[in-house]
């Protein structure tokens, strides 16, 4: 069956206005903001603009290209893939002088750890953060370690951050013994805290420590506490602290926060025999009730894989999915939900934004440069180095 971007079924209803940063979205997680509007669509003579300031860069610069990036961008990208990836891809390319990531601040940040001083990395807007990210600071990870203290229990508890997280919280959760993980193996970086600890410290995404705790290590949802930073300790009694395995973070993703069990319902009504595969950044109700669950990467080899003819709801952001309807027309390949749902601040990185860029590398003027401390690094990368060394 031959699938193109409008089988997507998706609408831009008042409940999508997310994507403009206009309107809060009430069937959406509290907590989440997306200012702004996105940047105006590309001027078609910029394509030219960005194909000749990359060849005059030539192999000095090297752009990364985040799987939830526009088309446009992902055009100029000398690689795709999802955060970790590109940082482990930039620190493979050390005769690049400039690293232009097209993706988030938490990215950029990762990749300028992760590679040499004498390379710069650069972020062609610096408006593109990442709620999650921004839902768990520095002080306030601090305050809740102070929390775990006066319980009596940050000695057996072991911090696992996730990727998507700033530079201050991976270099906290290297302080502390603690290892970074990502979708793809935050199973084995659970499995290995605990054999370190009696409990964890999850953060910042709530959903995808809960699933990977839940649904893959065979822990009970009575084990898992939210820490939410805006109450008083937490929200949490001393006995609740002392009782819980896992502790996770009130954050999430402001993306896949918002599938929910009724977009399930309404795709298998709609589409017999349809398979659903989401994120599991997802709530828990989705992830229970999806036919596969996977990180970003698993989504694609998965579709890769898929037979001819199949059916398919994909609960991850919809630049992705557009563009794996596109790449797979044999396939019906649809959107879980019925509204846009792209993600706001990913979106930043347009056209105009990465032609700047390198036109300012051209000529010799860097912008936008991502420069993580040294103290802040050498932790962040003791936590990543971790995660590395998982068995």
């Amino acid at each position: 069956m031959t699938t193109t971007t409008e089988t997507l079924d998706v609408q831009p209803t008042p409940l999508a206005l997310l994507l403009l940063g206009r309107e809060s979205d009430p069937r959406s997680e509290r907590g989440v903001e997306c200012p702004g509007d996105l940047p105006a669509p590309s001027d078609p003579d910029l394509v030219e603009r960005a194909r000749a300031a990359k060849a005059r860069l030539g192999d000095r610069v090297f752009v990364l290209g985040h799987h939830y990036q526009r088309d446009e961008v992902i055009e100029f990208a000398d690689v795709t893939g999802d955060s970790f990836k590109l940082a482990r891809d930039a620190a493979a390319r050390p005769e690049a002088e400039y690293i232009v990531f097209c993706g988030v601040h938490f990215m950029a940040e990762s990749a300028d750890i992760l590679t040499s001083d004498r390379q710069q990395v650069i972020l062609p807007d610096l408006a593109a953060g990442c709620s999650m990210a921004d839902m768990a600071t520095a002080e306030q990870v601090a305050e809740c370690w102070d929390v775990l203290a006066d319980a009596g229990v940050d000695g057996v508890t072991v911090p696992v951050s996730y990727m998507n997280s700033s530079a201050d919280i991976k270099a906290f959760t290297g302080r502390h013994g603690g290892t970074i993980c990502t979708s793809s193996n935050a199973r084995r970086a659970l499995e290995w805290a605990f054999a370190q600890g009696e409990k964890v410290l999850f953060l910042p995404d709530q959903h995808l420590g809960r699933n990977t705790a839940v649904r893959d290590m065979g822990l009970s949802l009575d084990d898992c506490v939210v820490y939410n930073p805006h109450k008083p300790n937490g929200g949490l009694t001393t006995e609740q602290l002392r009782a819980a395995k896992m502790i996770l973070w009130r954050g999430h993703c402001s993306v896949h926060g918002r599938f929910s069990l009724e977009s399930v319902e309404d795709v298998r009504a709609r589409i017999p025999g349809v398979n659903v595969l989401v994120h599991p950044e997802c709530r828990h109700e989705v992830v229970a009730a999806a036919d596969h669950v996977g990180s970003t990467e698993h989504i694609i080899a998965m579709l890769d894989a898929a037979p001819a003819g199949s059916a398919w709801a994909i609960g991850t952001e919809l630049n992705l999915v557009r563009r794996l309807a596109k790449a797979h027309p044999d396939k019906q390949i649809v959107f879980l939900d019925r509204t846009v749902c792209f993600c706001s601040t990913m979106n930043r990185i347009d056209l105009p934004h990465l032609v700047w860029a390198l036109e300012s590398l051209a000529d010799g003027k860097p912008v936008n440069r991502i420069q993580v401390d040294a103290e802040t690094e050498h932790y962040a990368k003791l936590a990543l180095e971790q995660m590395l060394a998982l068995p």
